[in-house]
């Protein structure tokens, strides 16, 4: 055995937050053939992945921002609240151009999308680790300007509305009605009823259809 391999103690210890087990294991298979890194915890839920952080020490979390029964952006709002000095990488299917900035606001440090090459994975981890943000070339330089100038958020229709707001707002685009979206986020569908009105005032929106059509459009990339 090599003199010069680290134990799993002296690794960068991951917490990968994700409900599909596939995405869970390959992203482990991944970073632990890397010399410097051990995901040592896996979770398919915010409430798995609470228990982890609170069994073991993490560096960094890669948190899927789309889990069954919970909001990954408000996980990561929690988990940076409770560990400061966690890193965070957000992970996800959707276009960071829709998604990214709201992670980066609830405290993650970086932004991935899972359709990238493994080249892409390591950097983002390392870049996050770094203490630096991530996001791709094309996204980095607008989105730190608004980030840095947050009064001219007051120009975004949905500049108003909560993560939980922004999330069902995401599935009313991609065409999930209300009692899905009340299975996927494991909620009443009374709430996501109440929900749907608060996104209709606040986006000054007549009827449902109104705000079906406003989805469609602000959400689903050009």
């Amino acid at each position: 055995m090599s003199v010069n391999k680290l134990s799993h103690q002296q690794k960068t210890r991951i917490l990968i937050v994700d409900d599909h087990p596939i995405v869970r294991e390959g992203m482990a298979q991944f970073l632990n053939l890397q010399e410097t890194f051990h995901l040592c915890c896996e979770a398919s839920s915010a409430e798995e992945a609470l228990n982890a952080m609170s069994a073991c020490s993490h560096t960094l979390a890669i948190v899927d921002i789309s889990l069954n029964g919970g909001s990954g952006l408000d996980l990561i709002k929690t988990l940076k609240h409770r560990y400061p000095g966690l890193k965070i990488l957000a992970l996800s299917m959707h276009d960071e151009s829709l998604f990214a900035e709201r992670a980066l606001r609830a405290g993650a440090n970086g932004y991935l999308m899972k359709q990238e090459g493994t080249q892409n994975i390591l950097l983002a981890v390392n870049h996050v680790l770094a203490g630096n943000i991530y996001l791709s070339a094309a996204m980095h330089s607008g989105i730190a300007q608004r980030l840095m100038a947050p009064q001219r958020d007051s120009a975004s229709p949905i500049a108003g509305i909560s993560a939980r707001e922004f999330e069902i707002l995401h599935l009313i685009g991609i065409g999930f009605g209300t009692r899905q979206i009340a299975e996927k986020l494991n909620r009443s569908i009374k709430t996501i009823e109440a929900h749907r009105a608060n996104l209709k005032e606040k986006l000054q929106l007549k009827t449902s259809q109104d705000l079906v059509r406003f989805a469609i459009q602000y959400l689903e990339p050009d």
